[in-house]
């Protein structure tokens, strides 16, 4: 299959190597049980966080628990409304090694030892090295226990029988700027909105700002794109860490911020841009941004690129990661490329917000229609869900991350929705357009979850259930719309940050 998508002699494959520990199946068996579930309630309330005084304090192992109907066993919630963070905090330890950036780190170069150090490997390379110009290294992604290896088609199955711990080998995919569109009319109603961009006064950006005092402060958004006009002036002074990546996830040396189209720096205004327009665009203004340009404007980019731009926002201790991308994914089967990067993301506190895509319902693109991303589709003025925003159900048929008993394992995107037409924000040479895409929706969460930390205590839980915790919040207190419970169209609602922060503090966690 692979050597069938060959263009030449030599391809290149992404290669990931077992690493499992008890706790990582702890926390997938867990969210494998709460997302089943999930499926069957009908209100977005039914997930908010417990209590800040009643989560548990330390690991549970062991307690009564149950086992869903597709087989996973789970601990016993009497009232059924216990929330993700919660289950999660049960079963990982906050203080363990697993549960820092170095010690999970250290565990996935430990799992990649093996392929790196393997005589099959540094034959492959010495051949490829022979037939083509530039290195042939391999390039080792951290957080998914992974490695971009190029290779030939005949090198491939010695390398899968002589390396123990092989879990899976992929193509690394072209990846494309994700489409939008300018639209040819604003409507009144999104002209109307004088002092920010509609989208911002929609989610109750503007109100927490003037309720809590809360503008992002403190809070580092990572954001992998086309990269970033540093000079715009709603954006200079923003960008606090840059990289570029090539199409092997090697970091280009020398590299200092640009965008190679406009899309980076249209996302960026969303997340943290001023009013230099006479508008406010960002959603959280005083946040900062570690941007890494994984897309190039004319060629696009590949799945190296995003797993090597993973590796370094969390390597640079980002407090969110904003993906406005993606591959198109004809069927309901999700490629696990990036089910590990994510999951290692979130163990260390790291949510990832990721665009569902913009080819129309029951369709959807990956990484966002992984099964840990944050997915957001998008909406409209009137709080409809815009035509091209994707969504549906997904399917896991075959996994080496979730017991057999429990598969086929079906789940549900997006997760939520946010503005997404229209939304009005920066782009290169200081000037500012509306754009139209599921990519306009994602930089919205991105910066709705900078305002939550920079109003909240949030900071200081546990990194290994505060990403769990974060998603609670924005699930459970999003604007319900459309079918009861979690939809293809709006996930569980439309974002609203001012009552997540009410929540947030009501519940304790202020």
């Amino acid at each position: 299959m692979i050597r069938d998508t060959a263009d030449g002699p030599t391809y290149n494959v992404i290669v990931r190597m077992r690493r499992r520990d008890e706790e990582e199946d702890a926390i997938i068996n867990t969210i494998s049980a709460a997302f089943h579930r999930r499926r069957l309630s009908i209100s977005a309330r039914d997930f908010l966080p417990v209590l800040r005084a009643d989560r548990p304090a330390a690991p549970q192992r062991g307690r009564r628990g149950g086992r869903a109907s597709n087989g996973v066993a789970f601990r016993t919630d009497p009232d059924n409304r216990q929330s993700l963070a919660a289950e999660v905090a049960a079963v990982i330890d906050p203080r363990g090694a697993l549960s820092t950036v170095a010690g999970l780190r250290a565990e996935s170069l430990k799992a990649l030892d093996p392929l790196m150090r393997s005589d099959a490997v540094r034959e492959a390379r010495a051949a490829v090295s022979a037939t083509r110009e530039g290195s042939a290294d391999p390039i080792p992604f951290w957080t998914s226990s992974s490695a971009m290896i190029p290779v030939r088609g005949e090198d491939l199955q010695r390398i899968i029988t002589s390396v123990p711990g092989i879990e899976d080998i992929y193509p690394n995919r072209q990846l494309f700027v994700p489409p939008v569109a300018v639209p040819r009319k604003v409507p009144e109603a999104i002209e109307d909105n004088k002092a920010s961009s509609w989208g911002i006064r929609r989610i109750g950006a503007l109100a927490a700002w003037g309720g809590y005092g809360a503008r992002g402060k403190g809070v580092l958004v990572g954001l992998l794109d086309t990269g970033v006009d540093p000079n715009h002036p709603d954006l200079k002074g923003k960008i606090a860490h840059w990289a570029e990546f090539d199409a092997n996830g090697v970091q280009v040396p020398g590299s200092t911020p640009r965008d190679s189209d406009r899309h980076g720096t249209h996302c960026a205004g969303t997340i943290v841009g001023g009013n230099t327009s006479g508008r406010w665009i960002g959603v959280a203004p005083e946040a900062r941004l570690a941007a890494a340009l994984v897309l190039d404007g004319k060629t696009g980019g590949t799945d190296a690129q995003v797993l090597a731009g993973i590796d370094w926002a969390v390597n640079r201790g980002v407090d969110v990661i904003s993906l406005s991308l993606g591959a198109f994914v004809l069927g309901p089967t999700t490629p696990n490329t990036y089910t590990r990067a994510i999951l290692s993301a979130m163990r260390v506190g790291i949510p990832v917000v990721a665009a569902i895509g913009n080819e129309g319902s029951q369709t959807s693109g990956s990484p966002g229609s992984d099964y840990f991303a944050f997915a957001v589709g998008a909406t409209d003025q009137n709080d409809l869900a815009a035509g091209f925003s994707g969504g549906r159900t997904q399917i896991i048929q075959t996994s080496s991350y979730f017991p057999a008993e429990s598969l086929p394992l079906l789940y549900s995107k997006p997760e939520i929705s946010a503005p997404g037409v229209a939304v009005w924000s920066s782009v290169p040479g200081g000037g500012w357009e509306h754009f139209n895409g599921t990519s306009m929706a994602t930089p919205h969460v991105a910066g709705a979850i900078a305002l939550l930390l920079s109003a909240t205590a949030i900071k200081k839980e546990p990194p290994g259930d505060r990403a769990f915790l974060i998603q609670d919040l924005l699930t459970g207190s999003s604007e319900e719309l459309g079918e009861a419970g979690q939809n293809h169209r709006y996930g569980f609602g439309r974002l609203d940050i001012l009552r997540a922060i009410g929540f947030a503090k009501e519940l304790g966690y202020g």
